[in-house]
């Protein structure tokens, strides 16, 4: 009896081992960088909320869809504490593949959160913008899933990302840097409020 039950929780702790390790190592990622700043960016006549990612390894994802919300905090005279919800309409919010890097930009127009809002003012708010992306992993036939977020210090007044792609040597193949993903440079805003058309 003490044989047999040894040789039963030995088959069975093996067998359960072997399924969580399994599980573990074969479930698909989406293997994302994003970059550590989001921007308020110049974005054709007015500005806009950008941030960018690009995958870091050779996996084949397509349908890519990302989806973000701010969240801002407030309080009271009393001090209680509340938070308010906003989904942010971006200017493309799906991709068929996600090859290189995609920067996410999100147009401030008089219908945004951000409309109004100052250099000051987001320093000194309480703002998160989180982000939700989902894409299907070719190679092992199923969705991914990846998140993030941007709180207030890390939203950078007045910058636009530098180019982080180029040909290779005779110009076959793009070569992207994933070490530029959050390369910027400082790029003057339009005073005042402004809002655009899209």
């Amino acid at each position: 009896a003490v044989s047999a039950f040894e040789a039963f929780l030995g088959l069975l702790s093996f067998a359960i081992a072997t399924g969580l390790f399994y599980g573990r190592f074969s479930r698909p990622q989406a293997f994302l960088s994003y970059s550590k700043n989001a921007l308020i960016a110049p974005y054709k006549d007015g500005r806009a909320f950008m941030f960018r990612l690009a995958p870091f390894k050779n996996n084949n994802l397509s349908e890519a869809e990302v989806k973000l919300t701010m969240v801002i905090t407030t309080a009271d005279e009393n001090g209680k504490q509340s938070d308010k919800f906003f989904n942010l309409d971006l200017e493309i919010s799906k991709i068929n593949a996600l090859a290189l890097s995609w920067t996410i930009v999100h147009p401030i127009t008089e219908a945004s959160p951000f409309y109004g809002l100052t250099k000051e003012d987001i320093g000194a708010a309480d703002i998160e913008i989180m982000v939700f992306l989902k894409a299907f992993d070719e190679v092992f036939s199923n969705s991914v899933v990846s998140r993030t977020s941007y709180i207030s210090n890390e939203i950078i007044w007045g910058a636009k990302f530098n180019m982080m792609y180029h040909p290779s040597g005779d110009k076959s193949k793009t070569v992207i840097n994933i070490d530029m993903l959050n390369d910027f440079s400082e790029t003057p805003l339009p005073d005042g409020p402004v809002t655009i058309t899209v």
